[in-house]
């Protein structure tokens, strides 16, 4: 491990001001304000997803987490979101320290929120994105393995972290996520070259979370084969847990499925308040820029408003279930503070780090540093 990078995951906490280099990652209809807010309280990243909110929903999301707590947080963003510019701007007006992307963000966006001091990360599960949004000009990366929920790719975290450090890591603070969940995962990502780590379902299975109680046990009874990748829910694979609705999709028709996708993505214009020509104009760019085919399209409404059905309706029999493998390691509902004091003790015991509770962002790093674009040297 190299000298600069630390074996507490300094670079990003001088980074992004947060105490500890763990993320409470964006996850829709999940990081709503409440969690987002407990994370950062008690020295996380906090992350709200914005692609399930509003505009005006997303408004209101900032402005009660800055109310719950001082410390800085970030926000989920869609690249491919028909109101996109207006939402960075809205990130920048706010002050929000971090603004998050699940795909490559372009170099406009980027540009845009590196000039307003805002730091910029993405989520990648190749090697190939991490070069790709590195050139970008990008602060971090989430190199988020096979093992992780929801859409994912096919290389486990174990080979993709290192692989990731060693070809972007000197200018891109990196961390890890996939089988993310306590104390020994942080150590192992440190031990990678990793700068931290990212964690999803472990954050959804906490006091804070705002999932229905009945949809959290469905989860803590889950094994830890219970999972699947599965492209059926919106084209993509992605990886939920197996439910029979799940094992239904799988056996489903092209008709149902296409009628099925188009039901939903006029539930989901509705709930985001974006118009019929916006939802058209984004189905174009990502049939276009994506290479999507139109069927896969039209299924890519299906994830958000099945998700939603579970995750904010209870709707077992209706809803997915996005979900790490490491959902079959986690048999406990823990608080925010007493998950993460949980982590850094024992991350801290594992790699002999007295203090760890030490702020570590006491000197923050220039968010310019790693900005890159075409014609760059």
């Amino acid at each position: 491990m190299s000298a600069s990078r630390g074996a507490r995951g300094e670079r990003f906490c001088r980074l992004t001001g947060s105490r500890l280099p763990i993320v409470q990652t964006g996850m829709g209809w999940v990081a709503g304000a409440r969690l987002v807010a407990a994370s950062s309280r008690a020295g996380a990243l906090g992350v709200l997803a914005s692609a399930t909110m509003s505009l005006s929903d997303l408004e209101k999301a900032i402005s009660e987490v800055k109310d719950r707590t001082g410390e800085p947080f970030g926000v989920n963003l869609r690249p491919d979101a028909p109101d996109a510019a207006e939402r960075v701007e809205l990130v920048v007006r706010e002050g929000v320290r971090v603004a998050s992307f699940t795909h490559a963000p372009g170099a406009p966006l980027v540009g845009r929120l590196k000039d307003a001091g805002v730091v910029v990360m993405s989520t990648i599960g190749a090697l190939r994105h991490a070069e790709k949004v590195a050139a970008l000009g990008v602060d971090a990366v989430i190199a988020q393995g096979a093992e992780g929920g929801g859409h994912t790719g096919s290389v486990p975290t174990s080979l993709l972290v290192p692989g990731v450090v060693d070809a972007i890591g000197d200018g891109v603070v990196v961390l890890a996520a996939g089988g993310m969940h306590d104390g020994r995962s942080l150590a192992a990502a440190i031990s990678w070259g990793a700068d931290g780590v990212a964690m999803g379902t472990r954050f959804l299975l906490t006091k804070e979370s705002t999932v229905p109680d009945e949809v959290k046990k469905a989860y803590l009874a889950t094994s830890l084969g219970g999972t699947v990748v599965t492209a059926r829910v919106d084209g993509a694979p992605q990886r939920v847990i197996r439910t029979d609705l799940i094992e239904r999709l799988e056996r489903a028709g092209p008709l149902g499925a296409l009628w099925r996708s188009l039901s939903s993505a006029l539930s989901f214009r509705r709930q985001i308040g974006a118009s019929f020509p916006a939802l058209v104009r984004e189905g174009m760019a990502m049939h276009r820029e994506g290479h999507l085919s139109w069927p896969q399209v039209l299924m890519a409404a299906n994830a958000p408003m099945m998700t939603r059905a579970a995750l904010v309706d209870g709707r077992l029999d209706a809803g997915v279930l996005p979900a790490g493998q490491v959902v079959g390691l986690i048999n406990d509902l823990p608080s925010v503070e007493e998950l993460v004091s949980r982590i850094v003790a024992e991350a801290g015991e594992a790699l002999g780090v007295d203090a760890w509770t030490e702020p570590l962002s006491a000197s923050p790093l220039p968010t310019t540093h790693a900005r890159r674009g075409p014609g760059s040297q």
